[in-house]
């Protein structure tokens, strides 16, 4: 495995360590509790995280087919799914990325590849009424991996905080002393 992907790799699997543990703190409503109207909760932070990896590593890089509902389905403030089943989202998708990143090789993160995005998901995050229905991103892999790990550490950092407002708890989530 190249050293870019084994790096990015490792640094997103222990803040999936940290989401994993924080929602173990959490019982099935309060994952789905939103702290104020304008926030999302720590089970639509999942779905997104779950959905923003599978697109850019599995579908974008990995070639698979684009299977996303960003706006409808990742920040639909109902839920319906479980910790349970929302931990196993997580690492189905981790697996899959492994899978998919594990066989790249330094020639491939040169390569160009295509992120594709609903037109209702293009408009909803560019704040545009675009009506070409290819809306997506052309980004060089390598530089999509950094990325894709900043995205994830970014709101692993959001469901650690959530969790401990959420719930009082002495357990250190992070490993880390703060």
């Amino acid at each position: 495995m190249l050293e870019i992907v084994k790096n990015v790799l490792e640094d997103m699997d222990k803040q999936l360590y940290r989401i994993i543990k924080s929602l173990d703190h959490l019982d099935d409503d309060l994952i789905w509790k939103k702290l104020k109207a304008s926030t999302n909760s720590i089970g639509n932070l999942c779905l997104h995280l779950a959905g923003n990896e599978y697109q850019n590593f599995v579908s974008a890089i990995g070639n698979k087919p684009f299977i996303r509902e960003r706006s409808r389905r990742e920040f639909d403030p109902k839920g319906g799914m479980t910790r349970d089943e929302l931990k196993n989202l997580l690492l189905r998708t981790r697996s899959e990325s492994t899978s998919t990143l594990s066989t790249l090789s330094e020639d491939d993160l040169k390569r160009e590849v295509t992120i594709r995005y609903t037109l209702e998901d293009w408009n909803n995050m560019h704040r545009v009424d675009a009506s070409d229905d290819e809306t997506y991103d052309v980004r060089v892999i390598r530089l999509l991996l950094i990325q894709v790990a900043a995205h994830y550490g970014y709101h692993a950092g959001q469901i650690v905080l959530l969790s401990k407002l959420l719930k009082d708890m002495d357990d250190n989530i992070t490993g880390q002393y703060h």
